[in-house]
């Protein structure tokens, strides 16, 4: 629209309007010659690569497992549970033979009440591994960065699970479940790191979703 003269800024349409001068000569206003006076970069953007896909079906794949697990943990949680509760409330009242046990009432209505939040802690659960499984395949960039902080914190919590294979309780509550669960959190662990990996991996070497960035281009 302007150019340099030397000492200011002149338009380069000329007085009538009829011709515009290109740079270096004058032409039809309305015609265009040689490139465009201005270019507009577009954003960097992001191209699969050959891990995409397969990332994306793993991290599906984990989520729909994940969904399984969580469904299944008030049928076989809620009795071990339950008989907890009861171990120690009987502890309590062996340290304290002077005060009454609580009636089996408010018990039966605490072991309830224990059942309900394991129910609604798997309904959220499945809502959480839904929204994974679609986001996974959709590509949202910012599910990668969830889904990587939560294999992350399960990594963390493999020498918790190792251990409590090995002795067969719990490392980090007083909770005492079935022997196998154990040795299922064990070996579900190590899947669950190998995911976190490669997904560390790939962020570090190609980006979210093993996506390449692409250079910008002008328009």
């Amino acid at each position: 629209m302007y150019y340099w003269d030397g000492q200011q800024w002149v338009s380069t349409l000329s007085h009538d309007g009829r011709t515009r001068w290109n740079g270096s000569a004058w032409v039809a206003a309305g015609q265009l010659s040689g490139p465009p006076t201005y270019q507009q970069a577009t954003p960097a953007r992001r191209e699969p690569t050959s891990w995409t896909r397969p990332l994306q079906y793993a991290v599906a794949a984990w989520g729909a497992i994940s969904a399984l697990y969580s469904l299944s943990l008030p049928f076989w949680m809620g009795g071990p549970i339950t008989q907890a509760m009861n171990q120690s409330m009987q502890q309590q009242q062996s340290l304290n033979p002077r005060v009454s046990p609580p009636p089996a009432e408010v018990t039966n209505m605490v072991a309830s009440i224990m059942n309900v939040t394991l129910w609604i802690a798997a309904v959220v659960a499945l809502v959480f591994c839904v929204v994974v499984i679609v986001g996974a395949l959709q590509r949202w960039t910012w599910m990668y960065y969830v889904v990587l902080v939560w294999l992350g914190l399960g990594t963390i919590q493999e020498p918790f699970n190792l251990i409590s294979a090995a002795t067969g309780s719990s490392a980090m509550s007083g909770v005492s479940v079935p022997s196998w669960t154990y040795w299922v959190g064990a070996i579900v662990s190590i899947p669950t790191a190998a995911l976190f990996v490669w997904m560390l991996v790939a962020l570090l070497r190609r980006g979210p979703w093993a996506m390449r960035k692409v250079g910008p281009a002008l328009s």
